[in-house]
């Protein structure tokens, strides 16, 4: 059931994500609202749908994007595999494996977008890349962690409720 949740949650944040926060930009950097819910997801600690939530927000943005759905698709799954691994390192401090994947998630999307677009023929000086578009976009995405943390932790607790011991 949590599974189809993400289908019209991730697909109301993608139309937020392309319709109104890429308008709001740092130089060319905009918000990724999806990797900041996917990570958010990742390290809640009881969430086991984890990589489905990744598959199915590399599809929809995939619909929206003119990227290719193996780099939007990579980057996501990295992305989360990454705030999987920082969920079981950081295990009591989830804000700081929040803020951690947030950031690295942010230069891993970035990165696998960057090399896809060098394949596709797609010239991209990478220090022009990392100066104006990823650097301001960790930024962005830094400032919205911590609310989407909230929000995301709030859906985690009331779709997975904890259990009570008598």
């Amino acid at each position: 059931m949590v599974v189809f949740l993400a289908i019209p949650l991730l697909g109301l944040l993608v139309i937020l994500q392309s319709a109104i926060l890429s308008q709001v930009r740092l130089l060319n950097g905009t918000v990724d609202l999806v990797l900041l819910v996917l990570v958010a997801w990742s390290v809640q600690e009881r969430v086991k749908t984890a990589w489905h939530w990744a598959v199915i927000g590399g599809l929809l943005i995939s619909l929206a994007s003119a990227l290719p759905l193996s780099a939007i698709l990579a980057g996501y799954l990295l992305a989360t595999g990454g705030a999987l691994v920082l969920r079981r390192a950081l295990w009591q401090r989830p804000l700081l494996a929040m803020v951690t994947a947030t950031f690295l998630g942010t230069l891993i999307t970035h990165a696998v977008t960057v090399a896809a677009l060098q394949l596709t023929g797609t010239p991209i000086p990478l220090t022009q890349a990392i100066n104006i578009i990823t650097l301001p976009s960790a930024l962005l995405n830094l400032l919205l962690a911590i609310p989407v943390y909230a929000w995301i932790g709030d859906l985690a607790n009331w779709l997975y409720p904890q259990e009570i011991e008598l």
